[in-house]
């Protein structure tokens, strides 16, 4: 057998009839098999946990030390001024508004049409009652007054003459009569004429001060024009109104204190002279009327006035300090010290915030009806840097007073 064909029969023997063997190359490597899914899951997983826990064992390891830190730095408490909460009687007062005007009071006027020949007064002196102020023109009158004169000179002479004649029988009775009566109509037109000249002299009706002249010499008034102001300053009204729900609380004769902001920390006091009777049906409030002396003459008619009536006094509230209240939207509330022992024995005090019920303000102390105790002790300045809880110590200095702080009645 030829060698080539020996060769090319070892060659098939040896690739495709040999048994448990392929056709492929000898030389060809096997493909590397994959890892599975599972072991990468559970090495992310591994990861992911480790990680996880890290962070939280960082974030509570940061938050203790944080605790730690503050724990031992501790702020020094806030200097705060303290005030005691009071059982005491409070002043019943009821406050209104209103004006002053006075008991006398004119525009003096003319009575009758006329010219103005002589002005006797000075504007912003006092007169007294009947004291000449204005003269008008009265010659006319003062012409007939003589011409009345006369007749009743006249008329005298004749009512004489028959009287007696009339008493000696010489003469009838009617002469008599007819003589008295030309007298008393002479006497009549006197008094006519008197009074139309005194018409013509404008007086004061009452004593008082004048005011600002408003007339001149010369002028022409007709009646009803005002000359001048007066005014008697010795006493005045002070008109206000009260609701009437508060109507039932007033008698004549309480005390009624005033101010004004002319004087400012004056305060001014009278009696309620009047109560009107009917309440108005446009408002549902009643007019008030108070006398007030004023010997010094500095009060004023026209002034705003406000008035306060002294009430009978009510049982005794608890108060406290008006700058110890916070007042807010969620309520009115205090600041309560309180004390209390650490673990080393010593005293701490802190303030914690108690919501109130406050009532009336009266001379810069609050009422409060319910939420504290006499005798508890309240921040009365320096709570705006306080929250409840806070470490507080009680300052040495003097609570500054109180913003025009209304005098104690």
């Amino acid at each position: 057998m030829p060698a080539r064909r020996r060769l090319q029969r070892v060659h098939d023997m040896n690739i495709v009839t040999e048994h448990k063997i392929s056709g492929e190359p000898i030389d060809t490597k096997a493909p590397k098999r994959p890892v599975r899914p599972v072991l990468w899951f559970i090495i992310v997983g591994t990861l992911l946990a480790v990680l996880v826990g890290g962070l939280v064992w960082f974030n509570y390891f940061r938050g203790q030390m944080i605790k730690q830190f503050f724990a031992n730095n501790k702020p020094p408490p806030t200097a705060v001024s303290a005030a005691e909460a009071k059982s005491e009687v409070v002043p019943n007062l009821l406050t209104a508004v209103g004006g002053l005007v006075a008991v006398h009071q004119v525009d003096v006027s003319a009575d009758v049409n006329g010219r103005v020949t002589e002005i006797k007064f000075e504007p912003g002196t006092r007169v007294e009652a009947g004291t000449p102020l204005v003269q008008m023109f009265d010659a006319p009158e003062q012409g007939d007054l003589a011409n009345y004169k006369a007749q009743a000179t006249v008329a005298q002479l004749s009512l004489d003459r028959a009287k007696q004649l009339a008493s000696r029988q010489f003469g009838p009775q009617a002469t008599v009569d007819t003589a008295q009566a030309a007298y008393d109509q002479a006497q009549a037109g006197i008094a006519k004429t008197e009074a139309l000249i005194s018409q013509k002299l404008v007086r004061a009706p009452f004593s008082g001060d004048l005011g600002v002249r408003k007339v001149e010499v010369g002028q022409y008034l007709t009646a009803g024009t005002a000359i001048v102001s007066l005014t008697d300053l010795s006493e005045l009204w002070a008109n206000f109104t009260v609701t009437e729900k508060d109507s039932g609380n007033l008698k004549v004769g309480q005390t009624v204190r005033l101010k004004v902001d002319a004087y400012p920390g004056r305060v001014f006091e009278g009696k309620i002279t009047t109560i009107e009777p009917q309440i108005s049906a446009d408002t549902r409030n009643i007019r008030v009327q108070a006398t007030i002396a004023n010997p010094e003459k500095i009060l004023k008619p026209g002034m705003f006035v406000t008035t306060t009536v002294v009430l009978p006094d009510k049982p005794a509230v608890i108060t406290v300090p008006e700058t110890a209240v916070d007042y807010t939207l969620y309520g009115d509330s205090v600041f309560v010290i309180t004390e209390k022992k650490e673990a080393d024995g010593k005293t701490s005090l802190s303030a914690v915030r108690t919501f109130v019920q406050t009532g009336n303000r009266v001379d810069g102390r609050v009422e409060i009806i319910k939420g504290i105790k006499p005798g508890d002790k309240v921040v009365a300045v320096g709570q705006l840097k306080l929250q409840s809880g806070a470490a507080v110590s009680i300052s040495t200095d003097p609570a500054p007073q109180i913003p025009a702080q209304p005098p104690r009645y």
